[in-house]
């Protein structure tokens, strides 16, 4: 049983859970808690590692359990944590969101929820996004990180088409356009709340939209559900 704050494994733990770069280098992340953990099992994911709480009775190398919480983002709360390699999709596959810009990782981890509970084919990320790994963006994503493929890109040729730009008040309404995805799945291109998409991304979308509403906008998280709901919807029984 590891009684030791100082183990080697929780110190790579917590460098994991507390700067990207060690995330980026090393290409392991770690996940908390048992629907998480539960999650990666059912999708088919083996930890790295894996502790549990000395006397919890879940699978796992055992931990002092005031040693675990020390190490843990939820604290006293913690009975399991795991540490799992990232996996990163090659190709992008519609429906699809690609984010660009979205700075925070609760929106991110939101996203991925949403295409899983809508069917999304990936999550693409573009520059300026968040880490889809950090602790706050998988919990966020309650378990839907290990579901949903992940995939980084340097330029919208390697996202399917259509590219269908969200843009707050602009281009058509959403569901104006909808009857085209029965045939062909689009990408939602979503920016970050406040500065939205830049222009040059604009320009290379094949449609902007607009989801009518009776305020300014809407987080990126919200918008991007609201655009899958929209493509499950049409999609053929």
């Amino acid at each position: 049983m590891i009684t030791s704050p100082h183990n080697e494994k929780l110190k790579e733990i917590r460098k994991l859970a507390a700067r990207r770069r060690v995330r980026s280098r090393s290409g392991r992340f770690v996940a908390e808690g048992e629907d998480l953990l539960s999650a990666a099992d059912a999708a088919g994911w083996e930890p790295v590692v894996r502790l549990c709480a000395a006397g919890s009775g879940l699978a796992g190398e055992p931990v002092a359990p005031e040693v675990l919480a020390g190490v843990s983002g939820l604290r006293s709360g913690c009975r399991t944590l795991a540490v799992y390699e990232e996996r990163w999709a090659v190709t992008a596959v519609a429906p699809c969101v690609y984010l660009h810009g979205v700075h925070d990782p609760g929106n991110v981890g939101t996203v991925l929820r949403s295409g899983a509970a809508f069917g999304a084919g990936c999550v693409a990320l573009g520059p300026g996004s968040a880490d889809p790994f950090s602790p706050n963006a998988v919990r966020a994503s309650m378990g839907a990180v290990f579901e949903v493929p992940v995939a980084q890109v340097t330029s919208l040729d390697q996202l399917p088409r259509p590219l269908v730009a969200l843009d707050a008040g602009r281009g058509e309404a959403l569901w104006e356009i909808t009857s085209t995805w029965v045939q062909k799945a689009p990408t939602f291109l979503v920016g970050a709340e406040r500065e939205g998409l830049p222009a040059e991304i604009l320009a290379e979308a094949d449609h902007i939209a607009h989801i009518p509403i009776r305020t300014h906008s809407l987080n990126a998280a919200m918008a991007a559900t609201i655009a899958l709901y929209e493509v499950s919807r049409m999609a053929p029984a």
